[in-house]
């Protein structure tokens, strides 16, 4: 692995900055170069929250990106202010089928559609839909280990799974379902 550049979108509250936090964290613990860009405002008053992270084996040059390896979209307004961050021939576009309303409409190396807020909310819990989506990030890239990225979570969130056991449980059962909703190799760069 060269270096993946990673945007990812969604509505204010749907937990995309955590997910990009405990994502660079995981592969910090790996001894990897991170670099995470949070975009919001507004957007957690419900506007458009993106996060741009890069991952990479060797020292990270430029702080932003025009063009990213994975765009995830978990919205209709997400995917409308990621397609700049599009390459045609090489990004991979995950968007979550179950809340857009559209597929994206633009070229792109591969469109994976995944129904994370439906699982979410009908076998998991709505509040773990962000992790689900961190697991569909690590196996699509490959670019960390599963056990940083529960390292990451577990000191994320230690406090809460202390208090309520349960609540680890749960977050690991989405991260599996997540991993588990992608089937193609991780992506090359």
């Amino acid at each position: 692995m060269a270096r993946v550049r990673i945007a990812l979108g969604g509505e204010g509250g749907q937990g995309v900055q955590s997910i990009a936090k405990i994502l660079v964290e995981a592969a910090y613990i790996e001894n990897k170069n991170v670099l995470y860009i949070p975009n919001f405002g507004i957007e957690q008053r419900g506007g458009v929250s993106i996060a741009f992270s890069q991952i990479a084996d060797e020292p990270i040059g430029e702080a932003k990106f025009a063009k990213g390896d994975i765009i995830i979209m978990l919205s209709d307004r997400a995917i409308e202010r990621c397609a700049q961050y599009v390459d045609p021939k090489n990004s991979i576009v995950i968007y979550d089928s179950s809340v857009c309303k559209t597929k994206p409409s633009f070229e792109a190396k591969e469109i994976i559609g995944i129904p994370a807020s439906h699982i979410a909310l009908e076998k998991l819990d709505p509040k773990v839909f962000n992790i689900i989506i961190l697991g569909v990030i690590v196996k699509a890239t490959g670019i960390i280990k599963k056990e940083s990225c529960l390292k990451s979570m577990e000191d994320a969130f230690g406090k809460k799974f202390e208090a309520r056991p349960e609540l680890k449980e749960l977050n690991l059962k989405a991260f599996d379902t997540g991993m588990d909703l992608i089937t193609r190799k991780p992506v090359e760069v």
